[in-house]
């Protein structure tokens, strides 16, 4: 879809002395999906609600699907009844007192739409959410799954071009959860709606969204597809946050043997495919445990098993690596015992290079500078 879906510029939150959201920027095309991912307490919740009016920001602009919906240059403040907007969250909010069927038609009574109109688009979302049969229950009668199933259903009801969802699986089991993403994912598909999604679960950020946005402390500090958010973290709080298990690291200097700049560390040389301008930067490498590979102790950088723990379709392998230890991630199946030397690859392609002051990304650079946004 072509259009404006999402433009947000300079919003800001405080809380007493404490700013929630600061400055806050960004622009999504209509049809994207906007997961906002973070630590406990970084603000993305609070975006969410200034977003669905919810929450009064103290400045900035707000815009849903190319209609402003706060100003604060303007004295603009619709409320939130009035945006438009399908709101699911993390307590389903279900009336306990009302059937399925109740709870779903609840909004469209409210408008006071056609009782047959109604009748026709309960019934026509309780067959697209697998809800058929359940109507006549009430919420407690239904499991989590199901519980979640009709707030979904109320939401699509309404038919609303924006979709709003504050870490809606989070009371899930991790099978039903898994599920539940490929649900969100064909809603999103098929509605073509606007979505913003807030978790802390980056799975669920990384799987289902074409946009993250990593939260810190109230901004944001970095903007871009799934992907690049992966492959090419921003920042070193970017890189340590996203991922599982964490990403390796190890300070060093860059110097350069001709034509060939290596990063230089405690636990030996290096090499990368840095240019020569960096040379004698002051650096944090960092690696993925998946691009790294374990050989018999004489082809590669000797290092010595710490632990090897299996985890079904993947081993994680760790070693020390002279003052570190780093992870090593693989599908193959190993039994080695602690101590066991092997040689470790670490090609210099996947090495990453982080100033190390500032933490931000020097080498390789982001594919698409203008997708990565600081708040």
């Amino acid at each position: 879809m072509s259009g404006e879906g999402l433009e947000v510029r300079g919003l800001c939150k405080r809380f007493g002395s404490v700013p929630a959201v600061a400055e806050v920027s960004l622009t999504l095309p209509a049809g994207a999906f906007l997961t906002f991912l973070g630590p406990s307490g970084c603000g993305k919740t609070t975006v969410l609600r200034l977003l669905a009016g919810l929450e009064l920001p103290d400045a900035g602009l707000i815009r849903l699907g190319g209609r402003t919906v706060f100003s604060h240059g303007e004295g603009v403040f619709v409320p939130a009844g009035d945006r438009g907007l399908g709101l699911v969250f993390q307590s389903y909010a279900l009336w306990p007192h009302m059937t399925v069927f109740e709870n779903i038609a609840f909004g469209l009574q409210v408008r006071r739409q056609d009782r047959a109109a109604i009748a026709e688009a309960v019934r026509q979302a309780l067959a697209y959410m697998q809800l058929d049969g359940l109507e006549g229950r009430y919420p407690q009668e239904l499991s989590g799954g199901q519980q979640q199933r009709v707030a979904l259903a109320r939401m699509l009801v309404a038919r609303p071009r924006i979709f709003l969802m504050d870490e809606p699986l989070s009371n899930l089991d991790a099978r039903l959860r898994m599920d539940m993403r490929g649900e969100l994912k064909r809603i999103h598909r098929d509605a073509e709606a606007t979505t913003v999604y807030v978790t802390h679960d980056q799975g669920e950020a990384l799987t289902m969204a074409t946009h993250v946005a990593v939260m810190r402390a109230g901004r944001i500090e970095q903007l871009g597809s799934p992907r690049e958010i992966y492959r090419r973290p921003a920042s070193l709080f970017v890189a340590d946050f996203v991922g599982s298990p964490g990403i390796n690291r190890i300070a060093g200097r860059l110097a350069a043997h001709g034509d060939v700049v290596g990063l230089e560390t405690a636990a030996g040389r290096f090499a990368t495919t840095a240019p020569a301008a960096l040379a004698g930067r002051e650096v944090v490498g960092a690696v993925r445990p998946e691009d790294l590979e374990l050989t018999d102790p004489d082809g590669g950088r000797r290092v010595e098993v710490y632990a090897v723990l299996a985890g079904g379709g993947e081993t994680v392998i760790q070693v020390n690596l002279g003052p570190v230890r780093w992870s090593v991630k693989t599908s193959k199946e190993v039994e080695w015992e602690p101590g066991t030397p092997r040689g470790l690859s670490v090609p210099p392609h996947a090495m990453l290079l982080y100033d190390r002051d500032s933490g931000r990304l020097l080498h390789p650079p982001l594919a698409n500078p203008g997708g990565s946004e600081r708040g």
